[in-house]
């Protein structure tokens, strides 16, 4: 197995070992982030119902506009700001942190606290 798909793979594993501990609800659903090696995305679903509460992206018109010259971790915080923002107008507060088997640095990093930063509590 070359050193790439290797690195697909566990990451993967990461993830499943992760999701079977956490799991969002009504009231405290869980914040998913994805990331690619040039965007990042940010959500947060209620797993009891299948659906997603919101949804952003940087690929999204919100942020992809006013941030086009900016670096990587600091169009994450917009984004992690964006979705806090959202999340306060449909009455959420309180949610669960999966990083998708992703390290908690960098990017993941910045997306959290910058969540953190606006309100929202994990």
């Amino acid at each position: 197995m070359n050193m790439s798909k290797k690195r697909v793979v566990s990451r993967a594993s990461r993830a499943k070992r992760v999701r079977k501990k956490v799991s969002g609800t009504g009231e405290r659903p869980r914040l998913c982030v994805r990331r690619s090696l040039n965007h990042i995305y940010a959500q947060l679903v209620d797993d009891e119902k299948g659906i997603t509460i919101v949804q952003v992206g940087s690929s999204g018109k919100e942020i992809a506009a006013q941030n086009a010259q900016k670096k990587k971790s600091e169009i994450s915080k917009a984004v992690g700001e964006l979705l806090a923002e959202k999340a306060m107008e449909k009455g959420i507060s309180k949610v669960v942190f999966d990083r998708k088997g992703y390290l908690y640095h960098g990017r993941v990093k910045a997306l959290a606290d910058a969540a953190r930063g606006k309100g929202l509590q994990f």
